[in-house]
């Protein structure tokens, strides 16, 4: 049987002390880390950035199939994919856990060994948060403090009507991943001796479990001097994120069903479940990859970088947002993906 450690025989600052005695800073910018009523950080000639995450026991993950280091990793990634998709680089992070009874020493080690492997992945340092007593299952509440060089931060905001739009890796995975765990979940459920069914499928748990900030786009980006006039992080879906950007820059968007880019595995696993692949590409979320609009005049220069595909134009607001399918027919684009309060 494995050690087993209740978290009240430390108490609140003995579970900090444990959980953060080993943490070593990286970045020249943290200069003081856990430990004091707050972190010092230094940013000369920089202008900062902050993203926030809240993740509900629940809502926005099942413990039923998602291992705790796994979640660790995935909850620190989510915030550096935020401050990437500023055109910027994370450095810190805090993290605040509410924890119920049923959770040992043990099983936050395991949590904060995926924290810890996503800030050794990335070069972020974790510098402070909160623990506290939850009624409620698991809450995990992540700050992460980045930095931009000023005038190459990236707002929503920026698109043109000239512009051209570009998406990073491929679309769906994630989803198709999730509905993938939630029917082995099911089975497992109705059946005593159960092995779950995930041969072949490895790249669709690896998205959804353990995803990954898209930190080399940026430097792709950079190398290439290509500089986006718009950009967004897929977290909830292609058709949620264009429409952000529809809303914030004040134009519309003609995306090509045909230059969506999919997995051989989603196409698979959505002809499994009987589901539209388009749809869970456009809808699904979690993809966590980089979506934004680039001047007309780099098209060639963006086409070449690897990963990075060229999926439809910007236009006029008063145009609207479509979906341009195969056969040249018209779907207005909705809002159809992640919304945790409806």
């Amino acid at each position: 049987m494995s050690k087993r450690t209740e978290i009240g025989t430390l108490g609140e600052f003995g579970l900090i002390r444990h959980l953060t005695e080993k943490i070593e800073l990286k970045n020249k910018g943290s200069i003081q880390g856990v430990g004091d009523d707050a972190a010092v950080l230094d940013y000369p000639d920089k202008q900062i950035l902050v993203a926030t995450d809240l993740l509900l026991e629940g809502i926005h993950f099942d413990l039923t199939y998602v291992p705790l280091k796994h979640l660790g990793y995935k909850s620190a990634i989510v915030n550096f994919s935020d401050i990437y998709a500023m055109n910027g680089q994370p450095k810190q992070i805090t993290v605040s856990l509410g924890i119920s009874k049923r959770f040992s020493v043990e099983d936050l080690d395991e949590l904060y060994a995926g924290l810890n492997l996503a800030c050794e992945m990335y070069g972020v340092d974790l510098v402070g948060g909160d623990t506290s007593a939850s009624l409620t299952g698991l809450t995990i509440s992540i700050s992460c403090i980045g930095e931009g060089e000023k005038g190459k931060i990236t707002y929503r905001s920026g698109a043109k009507d000239t512009d051209i739009v570009c998406v990073s890796g491929d679309l769906g995975a994630a989803y198709m991943g999730l509905q993938l765990l939630e029917r082995e979940k099911r089975v497992f459920k109705d059946e005593e001796n159960f092995t779950p069914d995930f041969d072949g499928k490895e790249y669709l748990l690896e998205r959804q479990l353990k995803p990954e900030a898209r930190k080399d786009v940026i430097e792709s980006l950079a190398n290439a001097g290509i500089q986006p006039t718009s950009m967004i992080d897929v977290s909830d879906g292609l058709s949620s994120e264009l429409l952000h950007l529809s809303r914030a820059g004040q134009v519309g968007f003609r995306i090509y069903e045909d230059r969506i880019p999919i997995d051989f595995q989603t196409a698979s696993m959505a002809e499994q479940f009987n589901m539209n692949l388009i749809t869970a590409a456009m809808n699904g979320g979690e993809d966590y990859e980089l979506l934004f609009t680039v001047p007309l005049a780099q098209h060639d220069a963006v086409s070449k970088l690897k990963g990075i595909h060229v999926i439809g134009h910007v236009t006029r607001a008063e145009l609207g947002n479509y979906l341009i399918g195969r056969d040249g027919g018209e779907v207005e684009l909705r809002a159809q993906g992640w919304n945790s309060l409806s």
